[in-house]
């Protein structure tokens, strides 16, 4: 009986491929894990609610679309924002404190998360180096807010 060996590429090239996608699961899964954690508690499952938390789910994917939007966007979590602010048509008067505390890699997967939630074909993804870039300067929340009146003039905001 003759046996035939089996050329390894397919089973390698598949294995990469399981691997890829494993490392961007686990990265969906830190982002949402940390989400649940430490923004969940007030946006809740991204939808906000009336009036007093704005809702993320469908925003963020659509803010960061633009370097600035994405930049803003980093500043929010690092910093924190004290608003009055429109958001889908809705009036907030809220207080968003800082999530500093987190690392590079948890800012990123978090907005990461909540990009890949808007249910757009190819969101945006953050790297911890996109975070890492802003932390150095510390703002206050009301000059996020100031940021984003800025930002929502160049590019109007969902």
């Amino acid at each position: 009986m003759i046996r035939r060996e089996r050329p390894l590429a397919p089973f390698v090239a598949g294995l990469l491929g399981l691997l890829a996608l494993a490392g961007c699961s686990s990265r969906h899964n830190l982002g949402q894990a940390r989400y649940r954690t430490n923004c969940g508690i007030c946006h809740h499952g991204g939808e906000g609610m009336l009036g007093e938390i704005p809702p993320l789910t469908g925003r963020i994917d659509r803010i960061a679309r633009t370097p600035e939007g994405r930049h803003y966007l980093v500043d929010v979590l690092l910093n924190g924002l004290n608003g009055p602010l429109l958001a889908n048509g809705g009036r907030y008067n809220f207080s968003m404190p800082s999530f500093r505390r987190l690392s590079d890699t948890e800012i990123a997967a978090i907005l990461t998360y909540l990009s890949a939630s808007g249910g757009q074909a190819d969101p945006p993804a953050f790297a911890a180096s996109d975070v890492a870039a802003q932390r150095a300067q510390s703002l206050g929340p009301s000059r996020v807010a100031d940021e984003r009146r800025a930002l929502d003039h160049i590019h109007p905001l969902p």
